[in-house]
């Protein structure tokens, strides 16, 4: 097979060691492997800058869409009001969820390669005193843009409401002080900024706030507060859990915690995507997204002017040579992406806009 590096939003390329702790196989009811399950909880709290009893973790089978989808079917009751800001395909990815638990629900839409807006945030929630909670994406990958949460927060939080933040791409490469922001419910992945590998998401959240969801959710299999109250007793997962994946997220903290930490990381990611932005644009590679609110993750470019390009066939040749790149995800122009986390570094930029240059030169 072909070896290639992954520029995507993840999975991502993750390094040898990551790899090689899925050659261990562990018993799910051992106590050396509940150990890591409860030493990796209290490590995410670490990251978010917070500590229990005020706030805990937990960790669920399955994709960081699975992890958005336990929280709103989960926290938010037959009685209650869920308000989505979006402004890409994972916001309305929530309002789908909503739809099919037959949660009422109300969705703000932003365009694409804007942020939602805080005061229209307040203008709704004073129209509409139902709501009960506010949810949003921070990195949307998408387009690539960095929303700001705190602005939402404050106005959320002033409110009384709860908020429920995707950071699926972000968390981990971007430093959030969660109990600053007084988020009630941050959800992320194994398979994103800290570099594991696909297979379970994870939920950070105020502990009240899960203790009040207590009989509200909608699925077995995704009852975020069953879920927390067995594995906070002693580490064991409810069912079966992905073991393999496990462990390599567990060395994938470690290797996050060898480069720095999550400012280390961010940098790391912040200046790939910058070399990579400033290269494709003397190209002619022009970006979807202004400068001042791009994110650090993933990046969406249009195609050059006067040269008529095919994904596929662009793909494949980026392929052939080492890398795999992205499709674009919007729906009124002509895009594709580049991610630039994970085990990828500066050379990584330099070899791909090379490549970029043959491949432009070919076409011309």
């Amino acid at each position: 097979m072909l070896n290639y590096k992954l520029l995507t939003p993840g999975p991502l390329t993750t390094t040898s060691a990551v790899k090689e702790q899925m050659l261990e196989d562990h018993c799910t009811w051992d106590e050396d492997y509940k150990k890591i399950t409860r030493s990796i909880c209290a490590k995410l709290l670490e990251i978010a800058h917070v500590s229990e009893p005020e706030y805990t973790s937990v960790l669920i089978q399955g994709s960081g869409t699975f992890g958005v989808e336990s929280v709103i079917t989960s926290v938010v009751g037959k009685k209650d009001v869920l308000l989505i800001a979006s402004n890409g395909a994972y916001g309305e990815r929530m309002a789908d969820i909503a739809m099919h638990a037959g949660i009422d629900y109300i969705l703000y839409s932003e365009e694409y390669n804007k942020m939602p807006s805080s005061s229209r945030i307040k203008e709704i929630l004073n129209d509409n005193p139902q709501i009960t909670h506010v949810s949003m994406v921070h990195s949307e990958t998408t387009s690539g843009i960095l929303n700001d949460i705190k602005p939402v927060a404050d106005v959320v939080k002033s409110a009384g409401k709860t908020f429920i933040v995707d950071a699926m791409s972000s968390f981990g490469g971007v430093d959030i002080n969660v109990g600053e922001l007084g988020i009630d419910f941050i959800i992320s992945s194994a398979n994103k900024c800290i570099q594991g590998v696909p297979g379970f998401s994870f939920i950070i959240c105020r502990t009240d706030k899960l203790e009040e969801s207590k009989g509200k959710a909608r699925s077995l299999s995704l009852d975020l507060y069953d879920q927390w109250n067995t594995m906070h007793k002693d580490g064991k997962w409810r069912f079966t859990s992905p073991t393999h994946v496990v462990l390599a997220f567990w060395k994938a903290l470690e290797e996050l915690d060898e480069e720095g930490g999550v400012g280390a990381r961010y940098e790391r990611y912040k200046n790939n995507n910058r070399y990579l932005i400033e290269h494709m644009a003397e190209m002619g590679f022009s970006t979807y997204i202004d400068k001042s609110i791009q994110g650090p993750i993933i990046t969406t470019f249009y195609y050059p002017e006067n040269i008529k390009c095919d994904f596929d066939e662009m793909y494949n040749y980026i392929k052939e040579r080492g890398y795999a790149i992205y499709p674009g995800k919007l729906t009124n122009a002509e895009t594709f992406r580049i991610g630039n986390i994970g085990e990828i570094y500066q050379e990584d930029m330099e070899k791909l806009c090379n490549i970029f240059k043959s491949y432009l030169e070919e076409k011309r």
